[in-house]
């Protein structure tokens, strides 16, 4: 049996935890005090941070004087320190959520910048290509327009322009090579 000093007086756990019972709460301070270190060093073998491990100690203490009425008589400080344990375990896995949440948030954000850039780059790019696409000779502008932008066959757009098909053909070959010879690829990056 344990014994702590109040005053001059020696007291045992179970005397000082049946005042706490009672509403003693100088005898609680007492608790306190005898079992402060032993709580700590267990919060801090878990957590492995001073101040995290200061503010669990104080969560444990409040968990242990709440729990005192439901204490049985069966080894206080292993009772005490299995409470401690028990608390710096959940304490580690909310710090282990919050850190998986703030990484996805991160990557959610970054996911998001990523995105915004590609739209922008997409869009200066179609901007791009509109300005050049007014620098292409008539006679292949629409052809090239209808074709590789708009996405019509050689049958449609042959019926759009009332020519045969095969003048198509010619017009998008002349096309390419003209864009063969008047653009570069560096131009679109």
């Amino acid at each position: 049996m344990k014994l702590f000093r109040r005053g001059e007086r020696i007291i045992a756990d179970q005397e000082l935890i049946e005042l706490v019972k009672l509403g003693d709460d100088d005898a609680f301070r007492l608790l306190v005090e005898k079992y402060r270190q032993d709580i700590f060093r267990t919060i801090y073998s878990v957590l492995k941070d001073q101040k995290e491990a200061e503010d669990a100690a104080q969560e444990v203490f409040l968990k242990i004087y709440y729990s005192l009425p439901k204490y049985e008589n069966q080894g206080f400080k292993t009772w005490i320190t299995r409470i401690a344990v028990n608390h710096s375990i959940d304490v580690k896995r909310k710090q282990q959520r919050r850190k998986e949440d703030i990484t996805e948030q991160i990557e959610l954000d970054t996911g998001k910048k990523d995105n915004v850039v590609a739209e922008v780059l997409i869009r200066q790019q179609r901007k791009l290509l509109r300005e050049k696409l007014n620098d292409i000779p008539d006679n292949y502008r629409d052809v090239i327009y209808g074709y590789y932008i708009a996405e019509k066959s050689y049958q449609q757009l042959a019926e759009e322009q009332n020519v045969q098909v095969k003048t198509i053909e010619t017009k998008l070959y002349r096309a390419r090579i003209w864009l063969k010879k008047h653009w570069k690829e560096e131009d679109f990056l």
